[in-house]
């Protein structure tokens, strides 16, 4: 480690290895400036000298040591273009001045991870700033001499946590400070524009120049007004595909040869149902001004409790072949494999017998929003009764059986005299598209609870002007995606960089959740655990060599109680609430029980993947060989293209705006391509010689 460090004293004497080359660049470039004062044009040689000290702080080493700048602003550029290009924030740290004097004598630049945070105890204000700190010593020191030059002396490079990913780089804080990001760098730091409406595959955030946006987005209205919408609209969408390999449409034509119903969806929303595709919302509530069209997108929810879309489409209009037809063109976008749940926000029939025809193991519900806009329309004075909403909402959402729910559904009745209301009696009939109570083994992801603070219902209301093209909504809608991706992308950032703070800090298995969850997530798990410690009264029975039954019954719940039952040898646990069947986090009851019996970490069986950081890691796998060889070759091996293209398709989008990464990717092509070429001769070889043989 002694390589790393210079000492102060020592470090103006010492030529140190890694730093010298560049230390004598700056030396010349500072000889030649009284020359270069002599040329008339002032503002020629200050773009000169930040030139030569870009090329100066790119050349070769990442070895800080003996570098030189001339001012503080400058040195604060150089430890920050450093931390951008390893992945790191910076904090400006202690100074020392000249004895007498303000002058600064040495300055410090330190990771921003450096120190440590003092315990608190939580608060209102703290309690849901993370805790990031991790005691960094990463860390650089300038020593500034008598003609106001600024020299690395000392530098320590290592850090202790994980660096930021070249597609993370961009959301650093102090990168932000120092003008990356913002009208690209020469570090390769990627552009933003935030008027654009280009939708980028990967990771999500804008990453195309201004100036070839605002063509693109000038080239697309051009388009919009010489064309007609169903050519225009088409035309676009061969573009899109012609730019991304992985973006797909679809049309319907009529008998007549016209075009009737659009699909479309990109490459990231086909990445994004392969993770979150285990529940779908589909909302037709949006009708474009023009033709009166039906806007029927398709949205999910993310690791991040964040609404997220997988595709859109144009229906001219509501009839069950329609709907058939775009149930096909989704489910084939993307492989063929159907959601567990959909919810629709239409209570049209011609749809829900479309569903059944299209996905006929998925569960079929209707959203919460659309039984509320109902509900008002039907209800009249009832909406106003405070009573009658509890008991209306508890059949909706509380009941945790079919019995509980017609006993709560009498009770209704019965109190407000509603026997007879034909609107109830409806909806009655269809209670199993409805009340959680019957959908107590369909993962629904908590996508319709309040405390997820988004609705997916209703997301496209207002995004396009009401004379809007169908071409023109579409770069609207691309515009509404690409802000819900950055957010994502600022997410996964924030996640990655820091853990949540903890309400119970040395709790090991609120520990172990901050570690593997997200943000979001882990405030419900943690809301779960802290409602478990608040039971009442928690009754054990045993049941025989390592089976455990708990009968607990929570405050504020009446007489309610939940069963649970725990093999502590396997860890194996189950809930009459169901929660973890419905949203796939473990329910206060559970965790309780496991809290009496020492159990400190999550199971691995009660970790869902597509809540955790890692919601999106290994995705693409090698398919199984046993499974190839139990289909025809020739599907084996386009199964087999397909796969492979998708996984070099996201490698590259995530990759193609950071020097660094494209090299990365170019290098692992390389090697990939010989060791192939290399297999493909050996192969060869192998069967002229078997051949010779015979």
């Amino acid at each position: 480690m002694e390589s790393s460090y210079a000492i102060e004293d020592a470090g103006e004497a010492m030529q140190v290895d890694g730093g010298g080359d560049n230390a004598q660049e700056v030396e010349k470039a500072n000889n030649n400036r009284e020359e270069e004062k002599k040329k008339e044009d002032n503002g020629e040689v200050e773009k000169e000298l930040d030139t030569a000290l870009v090329l100066t702080r790119r050349g070769g080493s990442n070895n800080l040591l003996g570098q030189v700048v001339n001012s503080e602003e400058e040195a604060y550029r150089l430890y920050c273009d450093y931390g951008h290009r390893m992945g790191f924030s910076v904090r400006k740290g202690k100074q020392n001045y000249f004895s007498g004097t303000k002058n600064i004598r040495t300055k410090d630049y330190c990771c921003s991870k450096e120190g440590i945070r003092y315990d608190e105890l939580p608060s209102e204000v703290n309690t849901s700033r993370p805790d990031y700190r991790t005691n960094c010593k990463a860390m650089v020191r300038f020593r500034v001499d008598e003609e106001g030059r600024w020299k690395v002396v000392r530098f320590v490079p290592e850090h202790n946590h994980d660096l930021a990913k070249p597609e993370e780089r961009h959301l650093l804080r102090s990168a932000r400070s120092s003008g990356k990001g913002k009208s690209g760098d020469a570090a390769g730091t990627p552009t933003t524009n935030a008027g654009s409406s280009r939708v980028e595959e990967g990771s999500g955030n804008e990453k195309v120049g201004s100036t070839k946006r605002s063509h693109y987005v000038s080239v697309q209205k051009m388009t919009v007004i010489e064309m007609g919408d169903s050519e225009s609209l088409v035309g676009h969408f061969k573009r899109r595909a012609n730019e991304e390999g992985m973006f797909y449409w679809d049309v319907q034509i009529d008998k007549a040869n016209r075009m009737t119903n659009f699909f479309w969806r990109d490459g990231r929303s086909r990445d994004d149902y392969d993770s979150f595709g285990d529940v779908v919302v589909l909302d037709t509530s949006y009708r474009t001004s023009r033709y009166n069209m039906i806007c029927a997108s398709f949205l999910g929810v993310n690791h991040h409790w964040q609404n997220v879309m997988f595709g859109c489409a144009f229906l001219l209009d509501e009839t069950k072949a329609s709907f058939v037809w775009l149930f096909k063109s989704f489910l084939e976008s993307m492989g063929d494999r159907p959601p567990k749940s959909i919810f629709t926000t239409d209570q049209d029939q011609a749809i829900s017998e479309a569903i059944k025809e299209v996905f006929p193991n998925t569960s079929h519900r209707l959203c919460l929003w659309t039984l509320q806009k109902k509900a008002l329309a039907h209800l009249g004075t009832l909406n106003s009764s405070r009573k009658f909403h509890t008991l209306f909402m508890r059949c909706i959402q509380e009941c945790n059986s079919e019995m509980e729910f017609e006993e709560t559904w009498a009770k209704m009745l019965r109190k407000h005299n509603l026997q007879d209301h034909q609107w109830l009696k409806s909806l009655h009939k269809i209670r199993h598209k409805w009340s959680s109570a019957f959908n107590k083994d369909a993962f629904d992801g908590g996508i319709e609870l309040p405390q997820r603070g988004e609705s997916p219902n209703n997301v496209l209301n207002g995004i396009a002007d009401k004379s809007a093209s169908l071409t023109e909504f579409v770069l609207a809608f691309e515009k509404l995606v690409e802000g819900w991706r950055k957010n994502e992308a600022e997410e996964d950032y924030r996640c990655h960089r820091r853990e949540p703070l903890r309400a119970i800090k040395h709790s090991d298995i609120l520990k172990h959740a901050g570690q593997i969850y997200t943000h979001k997530i882990y405030k419900v798990f943690e809301n779960e655990f802290l409602d478990g410690c608040g039971a009442t009264s928690v009754e054990e029975t045993a049941c025989g060599g390592t089976l455990f039954r708990f009968e607990l019954k929570m405050q504020g719940r009446g007489l309610k109680a939940c069963i649970v039952i725990l093999d502590t040898s396997t860890l194996l646990v189950s809930c009459s609430c169901k929660k973890f069947e419905t949203m796939g986090i473990l329910c206060s009851h559970a965790l309780k029980a496991f809290s009496l019996k020492n159990v400190d970490r999550i199971p691995e069986r009660y970790i869902l993947k597509r809540w955790t950081k890692e919601a999106k890691k290994g995705l693409y796998k090698l398919i199984d060989q046993d499974e190839s060889l139990q289909q025809e070759c020739k599907e084996a091996e386009l199964a087999f293209c397909y796969h492979a293209m998708r996984y070099a398709y996201n490698l590259v989008m995530k990759s193609q705006w950071h020097d660094e990464s494209r090299k990365l990717l170019w290098d692992a092509f390389e090697t990939g391509e010989d060791s192939v070429e290399k297999f493909i001769e050996l192969q060869k070889l192998h069967a002229h010689f078997l051949r010779s043989e015979h």
